[in-house]
């Protein structure tokens, strides 16, 4: 069964059947295809204003940018965290640094850029202070600062 549609005329101005003429010269396209894709692109516009519709792609626009801006935030507030946390632990009643304690720190700056990985990685945060110290690094012992 062919496809049922319902013939409708209309009264163009020269001007506006000229340019339909031409969009109709392109191959695959049809008058009549044009026609309703216009008049339903038109049909689904009236429910919004003008502005509504100019402005609500500059909003979506902002929003993702925004949302690109919070995570880069969320991103260096997790940093800063993991490395003051790591701070203090670390350098918590160290001696005067020697060559052992320069590599100890080399070691614990890989450790903390791993911690960042990780945790950026779940989609945790150390940021909201928890019970849980499963993120917490442990301290080094006394031979790995003396060496």
């Amino acid at each position: 069964m062919p496809d049922s549609k319902i013939r409708h005329q209309c009264m163009l101005d020269p001007r506006l059947s000229e340019r339909l003429n031409a969009l109709a010269c392109q191959p695959g396209a049809t008058k009549s295809d044009i026609m309703a894709k216009a008049l339903e692109a038109f049909l689904d516009r009236r429910g919004q204003s003008d502005e509504d519709a100019r402005y609500s792609e500059r909003l979506d626009r902002l929003s993702r940018e925004n949302g690109r801006i919070r995570r880069n935030t969320e991103l260096l507030l997790e940093s800063l965290a993991i490395f003051v946390r790591y701070s203090f632990i670390m350098n918590a009643n160290l001696p005067s640094p020697d060559k052992a304690a320069q590599a100890l720190a080399l070691d614990t700056f890989q450790r903390y850029v791993n911690q960042v990985g990780r945790q950026i990685g779940k989609g945790k945060s150390l940021l909201a202070v928890n019970d849980e110290n499963e993120a917490a690094p442990s301290p080094p012992s006394s031979s790995e600062v003396h060496g």
